[in-house]
């Protein structure tokens, strides 16, 4: 059975993580090889027919958290994560635009020489001329993650659906690299999520998304063919959104939005 020619989704928020950039074995912060299969990936959810945006984060660079644990200012912290997020957003840029894909990176943070600042009725032109829309700089605030910020932008510009990529096949009960009896969820309410505290987002991206009926779906990534799979409707990964009949379904028994 090939895979999916048409997306069923007319608009997506990609949440990509910035750690996907890193190689930790050669200690690159922005691996070359990753950021093209990136592109590779968004470029072939663009070719499906779906306007594309993206919310990048910054651990690979940085992270406001971590540096707080080591004397830095939390405020001051936040802020230069949110400038990580920006080179990555710059990064991922020029590999898409190699690629053929015309794309606009626009910043929470003001900085007119290499990027657009985020202005949502802009933001909303770009995608219907078909370009790949990147939001780098967060929320603009310190104290949200960038999981907030997908959750955020993907309200702002109507996403159809919030993809959270990852490296990982979705959401479990508990972490499967630490309890070999961690359950996969094939779907989820926000009400679960929240209720477990399941950590995969933070509870306000999974709050905002619940609020206005936003499903999200958090899949693999990066394996080949599953980009293609979840836009055209199949069940991949974990489907969290506000259908209380969906919870405990099989991941082969229902298709996405139905």
């Amino acid at each position: 059975m090939g895979l999916p020619k048409k997306s069923k989704y007319k608009r997506i928020l990609l949440k990509l993580s910035g750690e996907v950039m890193l190689n930790r074995k050669n200690g690159q912060s922005i691996d070359p090889d990753r950021v093209q299969t990136m592109a590779d990936r968004v470029k072939s959810a663009q070719a499906m027919g779906a306007q594309v945006a993206v919310v990048i984060g910054g651990g690979n660079i940085f992270r406001g958290g971590s540096g707080h644990a080591h004397g830095i200012d939390r405020n001051t912290g936040d802020y230069m994560g949110m400038l990580a997020t920006v080179i990555n957003a710059l990064a991922l840029q020029d590999a898409l635009e190699k690629k053929g894909v015309q794309t606009r990176v626009q910043t929470a943070i003001e900085m007119k020489q290499i990027a657009e600042p985020f202005i949502r009725r802009r933001a909303i032109r770009h995608l219907e001329k078909g370009r790949v829309v990147i939001f780098g700089g967060g929320t603009g605030n310190p104290y949200f993650t960038t999981d907030s910020a997908a959750a955020l932008r993907a309200n702002e510009i109507c996403a159809d659906v919030l993809l959270k990529a990852t490296k990982v096949d979705g959401i479990y009960s508990d972490d499967p690299l630490k309890n070999a009896k961690a359950t996969r969820f094939a779907t989820l309410t926000f009400h679960k999520a929240l209720k477990d505290s399941l950590k995969v987002m933070d509870s306000a991206a999974f709050s905002l998304c619940m609020e206005n009926n936003i499903p999200i779906v958090v899949f693999d990534f990066f394996k080949p063919g599953n980009i293609e799979r979840v836009l055209g409707g199949q069940a991949i990964g974990t489907l969290v959104n506000n259908a209380e009949s969906s919870v405990g379904l099989r991941p082969d028994s229902r298709r996405l939005g139905s």
